[in-house]
C-alpha cells in the first residue's frame, strides 16, 4: 500500500485556508458534509495554531494527531473502472499529461473526467471522519486535519489522487504502459512527454562520428504537401545535424551563435541557389555579401566573420604597430601601412586586421585570404602567396 507521511506544516496565518482550486473544493466538500459549522470554525482554528501533527496520507484515509487525539478522515476511493477511464482520458489528452508530469493537476481534468463518469473531486458523503473523541460527526480534531489536508493539496494536488486509490509513480507507470499517442500534439506538450521515455543511452567515448546520409525528401510516396520546398528542409536537416554535431564534439566550449552567425554557417555549407537566395533576403544582404561571409566563416567561425566585419580600436595600438613593422621589414616592398583602428592598409588592397581574438588576420579585395595567426609575419605571407 502506497502510504506518503507530510511532516508539521507551522501555524497558517490569517486569509483563505486554501490557495488553490483543488485545496477549496476538499474544503467546500468538508463543509457539505459536516452537520456543525461551528465544528468546522474550530477546526480551522486549531489547524491555523499548528496542533495537527504529522499526517499520513494513504488510499483511502488520513491521520494526524491532533491536540494529543488521534483522528483519521476516510475517503471514497475509485474503483478500478473508474481509474481505467480516467487514465485513459489522461493518455488521451497531452495538456493534462503535460500537467501531470508536471506535478500539477490541472481544473480542467476534474471536468473532463466527470463528463466520462467519474467524479474526482469529493462530495457529499465522500469525506467521512473518525475519531479518537468518540464524535460520530466531523469534530474540531478532523475539521482540523481536514484544513491541513487542504494545505497540502495546494503544495502537492497528487495527494488527492492518492487519496483516490493511486499513488503518483503507479499512476505515471500506467501512463507509461498506455503509450500516449503525440499525433497532433503542440510542441510545448510533445516535449513534456519526455519524462515517459527510457533515458538515453551514455555518449561513447571519443568524437562523434559524422552524421549518416538523411533520405531524401523528392521522389518520395507520397508527394510532400504544396508549398513545402523539399530541397530546402533536406538541407536545413542536414545542417541540423552537422551542428549537433559540432556541440557534442565542442560542449561546454562551444559559443551560442547568433543571427548573423548562424546564416554565414549554413551559407557555407553551400545548399542549393534558391536556399542562398532565401538566406540573403531574410539576413537583408546581397547574395555576394552573403557569399563572402561564407567564404570568411570557413577560415575560422565566429572569429573569422568579426575579422571580415567589425571595426575596432585595439588597447595597445602603438605595440600592434611595432609588431607589424617587424614582420614588414623581413618582407619585401617598402610600403608604410595606413592604420585605422584594428586595421592596416598595405599596398593596393591588402590589408591585416587584428581580431578580438589576438589573432592577425590577412584580407585582399575585401576577402579574407586565410585563416587567423599569431605572428603578423605569418600572416603577412599569406598576401605574398
Amino acid at each position: 500500500m502506497t502510504e506518503r507521511i507530510f511532516a508539521p506544516l507551522p501555524p497558517a496565518g490569517g486569509g483563505a485556508f486554501a490557495r488553490s482550486n483543488w485545496g477549496r473544493a476538499w474544503l467546500k466538500a468538508l463543509e457539505d458534509t459536516a452537520l456543525d459549522g461551528a465544528q468546522v470554525k474550530a477546526g480551522r482554528r486549531l489547524a491555523r495554531t499548528g496542533a495537527v501533527g504529522a499526517v499520513s496520507v494513504r488510499p483511502g484515509r488520513i491521520t494526524a494527531v491532533v491536540h494529543d487525539v488521534r483522528a483519521d478522515v476516510v475517503v471514497q476511493r475509485l474503483s478500478d473502472a473508474d481509474w481505467e477511464r480516467l487514465l485513459g482520458l489522461v493518455a488521451d489528452r497531452a495538456g493534462h499529461l503535460a500537467a501531470l508530469l508536471d506535478r500539477d493537476v490541472p481544473p480542467g481534468l476534474a471536468e473532463d473526467a466527470a463528463a466520462s463518469g467519474v467524479e474526482l473531486l469529493p462530495g457529499i458523503g465522500d469525506v467521512e471522519p473518525e475519531c479518537g473523541c468518540g464524535a460520530w460527526d466531523h469534530c474540531a480534531h478532523t475539521a482540523a486535519l481536514c484544513h491541513q489536508v487542504a494545505r497540502l493539496l495546494d503544495q502537492d494536488p497528487f495527494v488527492l489522487l492518492l487519496l483516490r486509490g493511486r499513488g503518483e509513480e503507479e499512476i505515471l507507470a500506467a501512463l507509461r504502459t498506455a503509450g500516449p499517442s503525440t499525433a497532433g500534439v503542440p510542441a510545448r506538450e510533445a516535449f513534456a512527454l519526455r519524462a515517459l521515455t527510457p533515458p538515453l543511452p551514455p555518449l561513447p567515448d571519443g568524437p562523434p562520428p559524422a552524421p549518416a546520409p538523411l533520405p531524401s525528401l523528392t521522389g518520395t510516396e507520397p508527394a510532400p504537401p504544396a508549398g513545402l520546398d523539399a530541397a530546402a528542409l533536406e538541407f536545413l536537416a542536414a545542417a541540423a545535424a552537422e551542428l549537433a554535431r559540432r556541440l557534442l564534439a565542442e560542449a561546454p566550449d562551444a559559443p551560442d551563435l547568433t543571427l548573423r552567425q548562424d546564416t554565414a554557417r549554413l551559407a557555407a555549407m553551400a545548399p542549393p541557389a534558391p536556399v542562398t537566395e532565401r538566406l540573403a533576403r531574410a539576413h537583408g544582404c546581397a547574395p555576394d555579401e552573403l557569399a563572402r561571409a561564407a567564404r570568411a566563416w570557413t577560415h575560422g567561425g565566429p572569429a573569422a566573420l568579426a575579422a571580415l566585419e567589425d571595426a575596432w580600436s585595439p588597447a595597445e595600438p602603438e605595440r600592434l604597430d611595432a609588431e607589424l613593422s617587424s614582420a614588414l621589414a623581413e618582407s619585401p616592398g617598402d610600403g608604410r601601412p595606413r592604420r585605422e583602428g584594428n586595421r592596416w592598409h598595405l599596398d593596393g588592397s591588402a590589408e591585416l586586421r587584428y581580431g578580438r581574438d589576438g589573432r592577425w588576420w590577412a584580407v585582399r579585395d575585401g576577402e579574407l585570404a586565410g585563416p587567423g595567426e599569431r605572428d603578423a609575419a605569418v600572416a603577412l605571407g599569406l598576401l605574398m602567396t
